[in-house]
């Protein structure tokens, strides 16, 4: 049997600790809520306040100074009670625990992302069990031995808060999430406490441990599998009956394996070889089904939970395809079932400051925000925690291909210290194992940006210059851990699925951050050196796995922390929400903003210019990632969600409003889509297909002023060659404008099968800021239509980055963010409970025009909402 354990729990601050001198009274038991932490265990019981709301941060580092415990109150049933074996397993203890039960000590643990079990025959009682667990501040846990090292190795983000030195940080020597130290998208939160779930489990003889089913070969005509069974039997030798049955994704059993094993006492591998006629394979969405098995296994007739497992697994092959070029490149792409998929996604951060707060709900929204998005591909940041089954279920579900990271954020690790790598590796094995039956799951990698800190940022070098001994003691130990433990475990554990030692990389090849070989993060847009967002075009990486823009998220959310009195560009709690730099993030922003769209005229503008900014740079990356394939296969930009409400480089915020770039990439991450991209004078052409089948289609382009009038106008028969980028021309802009203003015209290329519009986008021909936009005279009808709303839109003159706000009514929109061109209508559906009146009221319009040059801001009458209803 296994269940969460039941329980009443409470915590306190450890008596005699050091907080309690500023925080007396702390103590004492309060009520504790598992899974959860010591920070929303404080915020429930009232004793701090929302640690999102203002500029609470600074005010809450003593929590992650202090020690804190937590107490289990529970009974035991006769029958658990009559097992001859008891476990107590621990799914996430956060992190330095020291356990014990019924008053002796139990098992001591040190790393957050372990599953850690104790057996506990014979120690449990029926009544009044008490299980108590100690968490020891990692910070000062660590920090003397820290501090004792003549040479320090490289860390993440340095606390500004006063809570640990600057030049001894911790967070790099814990095995707990990186991101709680602090990130430039995320607040510092030190926690402590039971993370994940606590499960009792009693058996007598025998019972599964795990299941999982390997692919040996598969095709569309045969899938040749292998069921591996771990079975776990008591002291005793002993003979054991296993039947596996495999149901198809209806649910019709389609296969059925038994056989008599033989078992020795501890743990015993049982393999079944299994095979399957027509398997239904398992695809990335865009490429086919998501079909998945049902796999069962029992023993002994499964006669008592633990002699029964069960898994739900999609069959398909997954290869990292690494061929070499004529021009010393090496090319890097993903082959599921055979085919060459081009990735096209986002990076997925930690969902909360605080795990145990994420909710399936959650998830959900924001994958299915990604799908939506028309993504195919998510990675999984190495600086978080090892997301809960029901992501990578939900990924499964949805079609989305998940790269994963193992949880090495940056900086550089201990790698050269035995106990920490052997710590590593139960911790890799415990997690590859726990998620390796998803389909979704095509890649573990190593680590996050730790091989390029060490020789493209100066941190071998400096290392070096102090201390060459010790610098090429931690370079080994690097190379131990990501080259050697973490490949192994992959290769023993993961059924198949490759592994690549960090990102980016070339796998440990000479050179770490290569646009010609492995993958690629480029940040000299937005970073150092700031290059303008053209600079996108100039960078043809094999597969760009990061790269970034920020924005602050919409009105509501910023409401949501700060008073419209606090909303300031370098108000203090604007600043407490921009990590970057330090809080002076914004500086960075603004230059951006001001580069291409010139300065925003109030708070309200800089929000809603930054977004613009970030949605139309991103897009001409994306947009070259594609046009660049098959050199380029694949597209990861930096961040799809929030960690919590602030600026950052997500196109989700943290409440799931999206922001304009998810907008654009529904449009730039198309099946179909035109990339249209202008530099240095030039427009270069090419038609996008990542469809199965090549596809006819009539390319047409016309030049109009940004009042209507047609200039020139072309139109072509094109063929869309499949799953490629087909580039079909290269335009001056002395050809497009043949002499006109190119302040107030504009190119619109579109994909036409007949007169439907499949694809298109828009050129412009000088930067926003000098382009003669006004406040266009939108024309705005909604009405009802059915169980939804349809919002109609038109204006006589180009209304550029139209966006659509609602304000605090609750209503979602199916389209925003895009280019009204002159005597176009464009109808968007609108979702909401509301009624038509209260959405009429709500309903704002904002455009480049109306927040540029000297035009006033728009009032309620520059709005006309025609009233009509169907």
């Amino acid at each position: 049997m296994a269940a969460p354990l039941q329980a009443q729990w409470s915590f306190r601050l450890l008596p005699g600790d050091a907080q309690l001198q500023a925080h007396p009274g702390l103590d004492a038991w309060r009520p504790a809520q598992v899974p959860g932490s010591v920070h929303t265990d404080l915020l429930a019981a009232g004793v701090i306040g929302d640690p999102y709301v203002g500029a609470a941060e600074a005010g809450l580092q003593w929590i992650g100074l202090g020690d804190w415990e937590y107490r289990a109150r529970f009974d035991v049933d006769a029958r658990t009670l009559r097992r001859r074996h008891a476990e107590l397993r621990f799914d996430g203890l956060d992190t330095f625990a020291e356990v014990s039960l019924n008053g002796a000590p139990l098992l001591s643990g040190n790393n957050a992302h372990r599953t850690w079990r104790a057996r506990v025959d014979g120690r449990l009682r029926a009544t009044d069990n008490e299980l108590r667990i100690v968490f020891r501040s990692p910070i000062r846990t660590l920090l003397p031995q820290v501090q004792a090292m003549p040479h320090r190795i490289a860390g993440n983000y340095p606390s500004p808060h006063g809570d640990e030195p600057k030049d001894a940080m911790v967070g790099n020597f814990a095995r707990k999430p990186a991101y709680h130290f602090g990130w430039d998208w995320g607040p510092r939160y030190v926690t402590a406490g039971v993370w994940r779930q606590v499960q009792l489990q009693a058996w007598d003889d025998n019972r599964i441990t795990d299941l999982a089913v390997r692919t040996n070969a598969l095709d569309a005509a045969h899938a040749d599998l292998t069921v591996l069974l771990q079975v776990e039997q008591g002291e005793q030798s002993g003979k054991a009956s296993i039947v596996v049955d495999v149901l198809d994704p209806d649910g019709k059993r389609v296969a059925r394996v038994q056989r008599d094993a033989a078992l020795q006492p501890g743990n015993n591998d049982v393999q079944l070889p299994l095979s399957l006629d027509n398997p239904r394979r398992w695809w990335p969405v865009g490429y086919g089904a998501q079909d998945r098995y049902t796999v069962q296994a029992r023993v002994d007739g499964g006669r008592d939970a633990e002699h029964q497992a069960s898994l739900r697994t999609g069959l398909r092959s997954v290869e990292l395809l690494r061929e070499d070029d004529d021009k010393g490149g090496q090319g890097f792409a993903f082959v599921i079932n055979g085919v060459q998929v081009f990735a096209k996604g986002a990076n997925v951060i930690p969902f909360d400051a605080f795990p145990a707060r994420v909710t399936r709900e959650r998830l959900r929204r924001d994958l299915q925000a990604a799908r939506d998005a028309n993504m195919n591909m998510l990675r999984n940041w190495g600086g978080g925690y090892y997301e809960d089954d029901a992501f990578f279920d939900i990924a499964d579900e949805l079609g989305l291909l998940v790269w994963q990271d193992f949880m090495f954020g940056g900086g550089m690790q201990p790698g050269y210290d035995p106990a920490f790598r052997t710590n590593v590796v139960a911790e890799a094995r415990d997690n590859v194992r726990r998620l390796r039956h998803h389909p979704s799951i095509v890649l573990w990698c190593g680590n996050n940006e730790e091989e390029t800190a060490w020789k493209d940022w100066g941190h071998g070098k400096d290392l070096t210059a102090a201390d060459p001994a010790f610098a090429a003691k931690v370079w080994q130990g690097y190379v131990d851990l990501f080259g050697k433990d973490l490949r192994t475990v992959v290769a023993e554990e993961g059924l198949g699925v490759p592994y690549w030692s960090s990102s980016p990389s070339n796998d440990l090849d000479a050179k770490a951050n290569d646009s010609t070989r492995g993958d690629k993060h480029y940040w000299q847009v937005w970073g150092n050196p700031a290059l303008p967002a053209t600079a996108y075009l100039r960078e043809t990486p094999r597969f760009m796995s990061e790269y970034g823009l920020q924005a602050w998220p919409q009105q509501s959310t910023i409401d949501a922390f700060a008073t419209r009195q606090e909303q300031q560009v370098d108000g203090p709690v604007i600043q407490a929400h921009q990590k970057f730099m330090a809080g002076k993030g914004n500086e960075r922003l603004l230059h951006y903003i001001e580069m291409e769209y010139g300065k925003p005229r109030s708070f309200a503008d800089f929000v809603y210019l930054s977004q613009v900014m970030q949605a139309e740079g991103i897009e001409l990356a994306a947009l070259h990632h594609r046009a660049s394939r098959p050199y380029t296969m694949g597209s990861l930009y930096w961040q799809l969600n929030d960690v919590w409400p602030g600026a950052s480089w997500s196109s989700v915020d943290y409440y799931g409003n999206w922001k304009a770039l998810h907008f654009h990439a529904r449009r730039f991450f198309a099946d179909v889509a035109v990339a249209a991209l202008r530099d240095e004078g030039t427009t270069r052409v090419s038609l996008l297909n990542d469809g199965r089948a090549p596809l006819q289609a009539q390319l047409r382009y016309r030049v109009m002023d940004f009042d209507g009038r047609v200039l020139q106008q072309h139109q072509q028969p094109v063929t869309l060659a499949a799953q490629a980028a087909t580039e079909v021309a290269r335009l001056t802009d002395a050809a497009l404008l043949e002499g006109a203003d190119p302040r107030s015209s504009l190119a619109v290329f579109e994909l036409l099968q007949g007169e439907k519009v499949i694809a298109s986008r828009i050129v412009y021909f000088a930067a926003a800021k000098e382009q003669a936009l006004a406040a266009p005279p939108l024309h705005a009808e909604l009405r009802a239509d059915g169980e939804h709303y349809v919002l109609r839109l038109r204006s006589p003159v180009l209304a550029r980055a139209l966006w659509i706000d609602f304000g605090t009514t609750d209503a979602r929109v199916e389209d925003n963010a895009f280019d009204l061109l002159p005597g176009q209508s464009h109808d968007v559906v609108v979702r909401s409970r509301a009624d038509l009146s209260t959405l009429r009221a709500a309903l704002r319009l904002q455009t480049l025009g109306d927040a540029l040059h000297s035009n006033p801001a728009p009032s309620q009458d520059d709005v006309s909402i025609l009233r009509n209803q169907r």
